[in-house]
């Protein structure tokens, strides 16, 4: 009986000393987590809108650069030559997919896609977050909507190739992207 009141006594002591210190830790480096989160968003937003920076001067071009409209629930981040950028997230073939698209002035073509966090099969699925995959997004007509075709055979204005044997990984980012953007540029636009 002893034995185990003290088992039950260190394992109140041990939980409650690591409790308390993962408690501190937490306290302390809160602020510098979200200042790298904010910094990571303003980088990735500069990234879309194609903005050229250095890691030192990402807050200052961001802020002389870019301004945030908000709309509902989203947030839109606007160029000085008009493109328009919004993030992403939803569901993929295996878990989150998170990104961020910007939009060229006219509202209809992409500009630039970059996908933040994804968590799809590695060399499958998960190429969809590779730049070179995501260079054939470029001034691909996202109005009324973007269709993924088999690849290589990708010729319509709203056409991208889709990826060879990460077919489900293809068909959840097409429907992410066609729901985000029909909700978004209805909202930016008015139109909801």
């Amino acid at each position: 009986m002893r034995s185990a009141l003290r088992i039950l006594i260190f394992v109140i002591v041990m939980g409650t000393v690591s409790g308390g210190l993962l408690f501190g830790i937490n306290s302390l480096t809160a602020t510098k987590i979200a200042q790298n989160e904010e910094l990571k968003l303003k980088s990735a937003v500069l990234d879309v809108l194609e903005v050229p920076y250095r890691p030192e001067n990402v807050l200052e071009l961001f802020d002389g650069n870019v301004k945030i409209l908000e709309k509902g629930d989203s947030l839109f981040y606007t160029s000085i030559d008009g493109t328009t950028a919004f993030k992403f997230k939803g569901p993929g073939l295996w878990g989150t997919i998170e990104g961020i698209l910007s939009i060229n002035p006219d509202l209809k073509t992409i500009r630039v896609l970059r996908i933040l966090h994804q968590e799809e099969t590695p060399g499958l699925g998960g190429r969809i977050a590779e730049p070179e995959y995501l260079q054939g997004f470029r001034d691909k007509e996202v109005v009324p909507k973007i269709n993924f075709v088999p690849s290589g055979k990708a010729k319509a204005n709203n056409e991208v190739d889709a990826i060879t044997g990460a077919t489900g990984s293809s068909k959840a980012l097409e429907k992410l992207l066609n729901e985000t953007v029909k909700k978004k540029l209805g909202l930016l636009v008015g139109n909801q």
